[in-house]
């Protein structure tokens, strides 16, 4: 397929309430979005979700636009590929990291092939890892931290989200909101069988802070996830055989090769698998390779992302290793109701169907021309 023009537009969806993470603070979700267009009608999309500001990753919103502009979209207009991973070895040449910006432009691939064969992202892991994705996938809810850290205010939150039907409750946690956080959790979930699980997004250090690890371990969470920080391989297996709780790694994930030695090492074998944290939907395939192979326990994560760079995730979420349930959410949580560009919705069980048919035929035209503006065009 040709790539015969690209745009690259900025979306920004107001947060229906701010989120608040151990490292930093959202109101709004500020993201960018690409559309190749082949020549022949069809157009595939994808998302570059990274933060504003340095607090989860080292690439940012600026740097990854930057990038996109001046090096991945005018190396990727024009060019003849064969499919999705042709793109994602050309935008890996000369280009070390920065794997949202490279994202963005690989899973637009992915869903200009979809269009091209009238066929969902899914559908296509599927054909590649030799496996059927599956119909629907279980959701869990990620709470973050109260901005008045009111253990009332998490208590309320909980209370609904169980009303709701997630199969899992996820809270963040940091060093001074962690015990008094799973406590009031605990009793708010009294009497409904879920897993309750915690994300300190790489806030603790080891063994400074031991006894609050320790403590942890004690209140029957199903996995503590990325509890140090993302560098910390070598720190996150020797925990894993200190804790009697499941640790899961999150930004220590940064691709196969960090998955490959984390499984050499003995590690942690809980993944949360962020499709844009990790460059693509290719390399999605080569962790799930690694995963299966040495029993890793997949879920899909999420930034958040639109309902448009959420089909990347929901796409992942249904390939064999996605075991626990995942990061997706509908939209009305994040964005309330008739703002997203692309709709999520969750049954009343707690499960969301897996999309079919590419992104162009979910999208929501009128929705997307208003929460977006366009920023380059290039043929």
């Amino acid at each position: 397929m040709r790539i015969q023009r690209i745009e690259l537009y900025e979306l920004t969806l107001p947060l229906v309430e701010p989120f608040i993470i151990s490292g930093g603070v959202m109101t709004e979700r500020r993201s960018l979005v690409v559309v190749l267009h082949d020549g022949e009608g069809h157009r595939g999309f994808g998302e570059s979700p990274p933060f504003e500001l340095p607090f989860y990753s080292e690439e940012t919103l600026a740097g990854a636009r930057h990038l996109l502009e001046r090096v991945l979209i005018p190396r990727l207009a024009g060019q003849e590929v064969e499919g999705p991973e042709d793109v994602d070895r050309l935008l890996r040449v000369g280009v070390r990291g920065n794997s949202f910006a490279r994202a963005a432009l690989e899973t637009a691939a992915w869903d200009l092939e979809a269009a091209r064969r009238s066929t969902g992202l899914a559908a296509l892991l599927g054909e590649r890892l030799g496996a059927t994705p599956a119909a629907e996938i279980p959701c869990g809810v990620a709470l973050g931290i109260p901005a008045d850290r009111s253990p009332d205010t998490l208590r309320r939150w909980i209370e609904e989200a169980v009303a709701q039907g997630y199969r899992r409750v996820k809270i963040k946690v940091a060093p001074g909101w962690d015990s008094l956080a799973v406590r009031t959790a605990r009793a708010a979930m009294a009497g409904a069988d879920l897993p309750l699980t915690v994300d300190a997004n790489g806030s603790y250090e080891w063994p400074e802070h031991e006894a609050n690890l320790r403590a942890l371990d004690d209140t029957g969470l199903l996995y503590i996830e990325q509890p140090l920080p993302p560098d910390e391989l070598v720190g996150h297996a020797r925990l894993a055989e200190t804790l009697r709780t499941q640790v899961c790694i999150d930004e220590t994930l940064r691709d196969a090769r960090a998955a490959r030695q984390v499984a050499e090492l003995g590690g942690p074998l809980v993944w949360n698998v962020k499709v844009h944290r990790i460059g693509g939907l290719s390399e999605v395939c080569r962790v799930v390779r690694i995963g299966l192979g040495c029993g890793a326990r997949l879920w899909a994560g999420t930034m958040p992302e639109s309902g448009l760079g959420s089909q990347a995730a929901l796409a992942a979420a249904a390939l064999p290793g996605f075991i626990y349930p995942s990061d997706l959410e509908p939209s009305v949580r994040w964005f309330g109701v008739g703002n997203d560009v692309i709709p999520l919705e969750m049954s009343r069980d707690g499960m969301m169907a897996v999309p079919e048919c590419s992104i162009a035929r979910l999208l929501d035209e009128d929705a997307f021309r208003a929460a977006t503006r366009l920023v380059l065009n290039v043929a």
